[in-house]
């Protein structure tokens, strides 16, 4: 069942009440400020608020998480945002040289949506999320994750539901911290395999003609290539319909592959999208058979197509600059009511996003204690 039939909208009473009662400020402190004493990893770091009305207030700091606790009680924001570290304190922007303010440190965020899935899943569309569709979301959690600690050697990753439809990846260990922009933009330029838009078919580029994948993503595919059989041709039968087999048809780099199989579908077109697959697979045998030029071309067409219909879909913009703002963790989403938890990503496989509680939920719960 989709997320948007599990909702409970907040309110202001509902939020000041969570604010008061429930919003884990000291936790958020010491997970910013790695220390208990405040240091400018708290005391440098931008929050904004946007209040009733969609006002939005950016360039606030804080001496410590009571004084942070304090503001957000007394503006009571439908939710707030975590900035960068800047070289002076953000609320002390307007009396110093804009040459001396500028972003200094700011951990590496990742933002996986789950709208940029809409062309690959059936099952829901647009703001709706299920457990069926969710698993494209904990498939890139896990791919991301495996990335990030194998091969940059990060360690301390947290993964945030976003509270609707989506994930948030903030990493803190101190070398993210320090990164560039210009170091932000090559490791997430590195990281990205899905690029184009709408009108581009082919959305996979990672090598010429039929050489093979980097090691790097062949590691991924291994991952990959199950939930691609159990996901994408099982639950979501992508290639059911007519439109998801031209999809699937515009990826074949063989005009005489693609007319063979767009016949044999046309005619059969109840066809399921395992067997529309195992006809593309006999079609490569085929032709490695009659030792044809075009079998490694479409052998790595196949990898490929697995890869786009599976592999993360990064909003790099997020990721690219230290002075993007990301909603914090332990925020409510204003349209359903969730809070934004932490997610373990050992057992993202098993998360249901319709079961984490709204705040009213949490409330209710909290008056019933004894």
């Amino acid at each position: 069942m989709a997320v948007s039939e599990h909702t409970e909208p907040t309110t202001p009473d509902l939020m000041l009440a969570f604010y008061r009662r429930l919003y884990p400020f000291k936790s958020l402190f010491t997970w910013l400020n790695h220390e208990h004493a405040p240091t400018k990893l708290f005391t440098h770091r931008e929050f904004a608020f946007t209040l009733q009305g969609d006002v939005y207030l950016r360039y606030n700091s804080f001496a410590n998480a009571d004084e942070l606790k304090k503001q957000v009680c007394s503006l009571n924001p439908t939710r707030f945002e975590i900035g960068p570290v800047y070289s002076a304190r953000p609320r002390d922007k307007k009396t110093v040289r804009p040459a001396a303010f500028s972003p200094q440190l700011r951990e590496l965020v990742f933002d996986i949506d789950m709208t940029d899935y809409d062309p690959i899943r059936t099952c829901c569309s647009g703001a709706d999320i299920c457990k069926r569709c969710w698993r494209y979301i904990s498939a890139a959690v896990r791919v991301l994750d495996r990335a990030l600690r194998e091969h940059f050697g990060y360690k301390h990753l947290l993964w945030v539901y976003s509270g609707r439809r989506g994930i948030h990846l903030w990493i803190s260990d101190r070398e993210a911290l320090e990164l560039t922009d210009d170091q932000r933009r090559a490791l997430v330029g590195w990281l990205t395999v899905i690029q184009g838009g709408k009108e581009m078919h082919k959305k996979v580029n990672v090598r010429i003609g039929a050489k093979p994948l980097p090691p790097s993503l062949a590691s991924a595919y291994k991952m990959l290539e199950p939930v691609f059989h159990e996901l994408v041709l099982d639950d979501q039968d992508c290639f059911g319909s007519e439109e998801g087999w031209e999809a699937l048809l515009h990826l074949i780099p063989d005009r005489d592959v693609v007319d063979v199989l767009r016949e044999h579908w046309s005619s059969r077109p109840t066809r399921s999208s395992e067997a529309k697959w195992r006809d593309f697979e006999e079609e490569i045998a085929e032709k490695r058979a009659k030792k044809d030029k075009n079998a490694g071309l479409l052998a790595a067409a196949k990898e490929d197509i697995i890869l786009q219909y599976t592999y993360p879909r990064l909003d790099a913009e997020v990721s690219k600059h230290r002075n993007h703002l990301l909603k914090a963790p332990f925020c409510v989403h204003p349209k359903t009511g969730r809070v934004c938890v932490p997610v373990d990503p050992r057992t993202i496989d098993d998360f249901e996003p319709e079961r984490v509680p709204t705040v009213g939920q949490l409330l209710r719960e909290l008056d019933r204690a004894p």
